[in-house]
């Protein structure tokens, strides 16, 4: 007599899609859910910004070429909240699930390094650039700097900035213990390379010495490139900057990888 064993309601591959997907959509509904605080909160944040800056320097800024100070700013603030907003995804959806325990509802399920990887890092990149989006959606008609001078360019330096940021909030939600030593990173380290890479005025009115240091900055190589694309200048070669931040991208998807597979502060 032959028993039929029951199929399993969902055939798993080599790779985990639906499980991926599945992760992803959580990470992306966690936080629609508090849109008004992920979403609108940035973008009014970088209109003010705008109008502080533009009231206080309109007039008294260095002049741009082919630009006024206020349509120079638009891209770096968004871009800014940007960069912010795709760490602030991945590194607080880690930790609040270490310190609330249920991190474990991630680690259980038959989801691979790689696949946990993935769900997060594009669940940091939709946020990062939905932020985009709408902030130089709305900045573009406070500052009228009309369409994009170079959208693939735009939009590549927008997928790569939020690609990096996302995977550095990985890294971080995993070493932090708890939500001080994240805060500590935001404050001593994400906002100060924020405030020094070129948002506010232009690395080639700063002393040389400082200009030298400036351009190594990779916020500086997000945002001037990203400026680029929407308003046709920049300070620093674009196909570099392009080139430098696909590096780093492999090189932090590389270390998230490993660090997801060792289990380092998760498993232990």
């Amino acid at each position: 007599m032959n028993i039929e064993h029951p199929k399993r309601p969902v055939q798993i591959g080599v790779i985990n899609w639906r499980g991926m997907y599945t992760l992803y959509c959580k990470e992306v509904h966690r936080f629609m859910k508090v849109a008004m605080q992920t979403l609108a909160a940035p973008v009014v944040t970088s209109a003010l910004f705008m109008m502080v800056f533009t009231l206080a320097l309109e007039g008294r800024a260095s002049s741009f070429v082919g630009s006024t100070y206020m349509q120079f700013l638009a891209p770096g603030l968004a871009m800014m909240a940007v960069l912010q907003n795709a760490f602030a995804n991945t590194s607080s959806s880690i930790i609040i699930g270490k310190v609330q325990g249920n991190i474990v509802d991630i680690l259980m399920p038959p989801l691979g390094s790689l696949e946990i990887l993935v769900a997060f890092l594009f669940g940091g990149i939709t946020r990062g650039v939905l932020v985009g989006i709408i902030s130089m959606t709305l900045l573009s008609f406070i500052g009228n700097t009309g369409f994009a001078y170079n959208i693939v360019i735009a939009a590549a330096f927008l997928l790569l900035g939020s690609c990096a940021m996302s995977l550095v909030g990985i890294l971080a939600g995993i070493w932090a213990a708890k939500f001080d030593s994240l805060a500590a990173i935001t404050n001593f380290v994400i906002q100060p390379l924020s405030f020094l890479s070129g948002t506010f005025y232009s690395i080639k009115t700063l002393p040389d010495m400082i200009e030298r240091f400036a351009v190594f900055n990779p916020f500086f190589l997000v945002i001037d490139g990203f400026r680029y694309g929407i308003l046709g200048i920049n300070d620093g070669p674009i196909l570099v900057g392009l080139f430098v931040l696909f590096s780093v991208n492999m090189v932090l998807f590389v270390m998230a990888y490993y660090v997801l597979e060792s289990g380092y502060k998760l498993k232990s």
